[in-house]
């Protein structure tokens, strides 16, 4: 999602190739080349702007700077990474969400943060959630940077149409509004579905999406019984009701189908009239419809309350040439105006908390739901473990079975068995490698 979303950018072109100069890259006295060269690399093509805007500001104020940009597709980077950063040829500054950079720092071949940086880290200026994503061990290594958050989108003509006020608050009121919300032909065939389910789909996501319903339940993907220990934590109530929610909303509600559009792209079509996602989708509803009056709202509660939050940090490689200049760089970026920035004109959630989004919350209203605080709401996330993707992508095949087994209907006991052997599933691979603790 969001983790594997956020793994899985859109391609937005070739290989994205930055050489940014500004003033600060001509050439000094006697023509000498610029004394200093910076690497900054980013697998979000479509952050390009900002890194640009931000390199050409920080050249002009260190002339002896030169700072190039490298941004490539998400898949290519990760690869470009994986022999980059143990050759120690990697940029001076990379940007990786916390779960792929977790093997590098116990590798050792990531530098922790100079002690004016982890000041910074775990100052206020950061919420207590994104500090914890930047540390390993109690060391601060990263500085955050961005996340994947999710909410709720909701369409509010069709809401006004269904006679409803205002998005759900809790989970039994979103499947309530769902089935006022739901629109079907003579045929009692789904033409509009009340909420969007993610029902197939590849790899991983099927289950990031089933454990962000599941999560105010109370349930999870891998409950931490240790440190680096887990188990499977979806065999249980919590668990049965949200694969329930499911059945029930495909084969006796009928609030979704299989044989409609699903997600972003239904939602923009205005053939659903819900579903829960990341920020992106403002960007391309803006893009792709520029009509569709909707708004957005925090996911709704049940015995806990909050949403899925998965952080991108910025660091600094132990090969880095000018680590001292990469630090400072970073720092320079994370001020307000390119926070700012990459909110309005990219979409991805920054993490600042201490600046004001104002600006550009009264121009996109929309994004208020994922810069939302509340002491009862909690931003969560998934584990940084070696093994999750494997166990999330099983794990969602299981549930892509049973989303298509209409048996399971009135059938508590066929949905228990389901999620036991997918527990199972999991567990056994949690002992594989020695992650399993009760």
């Amino acid at each position: 999602m969001m983790r594997r979303q956020l793994r899985q950018a859109r391609w937005v072109g070739m290989a994205l190739v930055l050489a940014i100069a500004g003033l600060g890259s001509a050439a000094g006295p006697g023509g000498a080349a610029p004394s200093m060269s910076l690497s900054v690399w980013s697998g979000f093509p479509e952050l390009a702007p900002v890194y640009q805007r931000a390199a050409e500001a920080y050249d002009r104020a260190h002339p002896n700077a030169k700072t190039t940009v490298l941004a490539t597709e998400l898949r290519d980077y990760e690869r470009k990474l994986a022999a980059s950063i143990p050759s120690d040829t990697a940029g001076d500054v990379l940007e990786v969400d916390d779960a792929t950079m977790d093997r590098y720092v116990e590798a050792g071949l990531i530098a922790k943060a100079p002690a004016d940086m982890a000041g910074y880290v775990r100052s206020a200026s950061f919420a207590s959630a994104a500090q914890e994503h930047a540390a390993v061990g109690g060391d601060v290594y990263g500085v955050p940077w961005f996340a994947g958050i999710g909410a709720l989108y909701y369409n509010t003509d069709v809401f006004k149409e269904a006679g409803l006020s205002g998005p759900p608050r809790t989970m039994d009121e979103l499947m309530t509004d769902a089935k006022k919300l739901t629109k079907t032909d003579a045929q009692g065939r789904v033409t509009r579905s009340g909420i969007s389910l993610r029902l197939v789909g590849a790899g991983s996501g099927v289950a990031e999406k089933f454990a962000i319903l599941m999560w105010p339940r109370g349930g999870e993907i891998l409950t931490r019984s240790a440190q680096r220990k887990y188990k499977a934590g979806y065999d249980n109530d919590a668990g049965r009701a949200t694969l329930k929610m499911y059945i029930d909303a495909l084969y006796m509600n009928k609030v979704d189908s299989f044989d409609i559009k699903h997600d972003a792209e239904a939602f923009e079509l205005g053939q659903a009239a819900m579903f829960a996602r990341e920020s992106w989708v403002v960007g391309e509803a803006a893009k792709n419809a520029p009509g569709l009056k909707y708004m957005t709202a925090a996911l709704p509660r049940d015995k806990r309350w909050g949403t899925i939050f998965n952080p991108v940090n910025l660091y600094v490689p132990r090969s880095a040439k000018n680590a001292a200049a990469a630090w400072d760089f970073i720092k320079f970026l994370t001020q307000p105006q390119y926070e700012r920035q990459m909110l309005e004109q990219v979409g991805w959630i920054p993490l600042r908390q201490d600046v004001n989004y104002d600006p550009v919350l009264v121009k996109i209203p929309q994004y208020r739901a994922f810069l939302f605080h509340n002491k009862d709401f909690v931003y969560w996330s998934m584990p940084a473990i070696k093994d999750f993707d494997e166990i999330e992508t099983k794990m969602a095949d299981r549930l892509v079975a049973a989303y298509r087994d209409r048996s399971l209907l009135g059938n508590p006991a066929g949905m228990a068995r389901m999620l036991h052997a997918a527990a199972e599933e999991t567990n056994t691979i949690l002992k594989r490698d020695g992650l399993y603790g009760e």
